[in-house]
């Protein structure tokens, strides 16, 4: 099932680029010839239309994609494209490029199923968003790292472990926990995990499904 990235400007171009890396299949919605041209240029299959229109949509997969977001710099194109989503059976991502009042905010939550500010958040946090699940990626810090959050599920195999003694070999390690709701602080040797828990991570880029792999026993 592909993933559709409506907009080709910074913020897409980069959350496209990171979705392929990780082996998703990505498909492009823009319609300005010069980004149409350069995502084309990279490898990526193009729609070349307006995203905020059902049609268009439509002929870009969306009735068996997995997820569609709106990532254009235009806060109510992406509004428009995720009420479109939200009428299939497919997750809905909304950027928003500026800060927006509580209400409006809330107005745009209740048909998406998550709202992102990259700016603040970066491209990982766009993806992480658009992918869904337990694990939600706060940053790149560089190429290489990413710095993550994952809430421990109640079938986790590092259930009754403790912290420092999770083995994700090259791919990361964790460095701080929090329970109940408390603040993450940097953990003691005995902290023993429990379902709930938040663990953040130092992870490899790349490696994020070797790592849920590790902590939640899925991929």
């Amino acid at each position: 099932m592909e993933i559709l990235v409506v907009g080709f400007g910074r913020v897409g171009a980069r959350t496209a680029r990171v979705l392929d890396a990780e082996g998703h299949d990505v498909r492009v919605v823009d319609n300005d010839r010069e980004k149409v041209h350069r995502a084309r240029e990279r490898g990526f299959d193009v729609i070349d239309g307006d995203g905020s229109v059902r049609s268009v949509l439509e002929e870009a997969g969306i009735d068996n994609a997995r997820a569609v977001g709106g990532l254009t710099g235009s806060i109510e194109t992406n509004h428009r494209i995720c009420r479109i989503g939200s009428t299939y059976d497919c997750r809905t991502v909304m950027r928003l490029s500026e800060d927006v009042e509580r209400d409006t905010y809330e107005r745009y939550e209740k048909d998406a199923d998550a709202v992102i500010y990259p700016e603040r958040f970066g491209a990982a946090g766009a993806k992480t968003a658009i992918l869904g699940g337990d694990f939600n990626a706060l940053d790149d810090l560089t190429e290489g790292l990413q710095l993550l959050t994952v809430t421990v599920t109640a079938s986790a195999p590092v259930i009754g472990g403790h912290v420092n003694e999770v083995d994700l070999g090259d791919h990361g390690r964790i460095y701080a926990h929090g329970r109940d709701g408390d603040p993450l602080t940097i953990p003691l040797p005995g902290t023993a995990i429990e379902a709930g828990d938040r663990l953040a991570l130092l992870v490899a880029t790349g490696t994020i499904e070797d790592v849920e792999a590790t902590l939640l026993g899925t991929a």
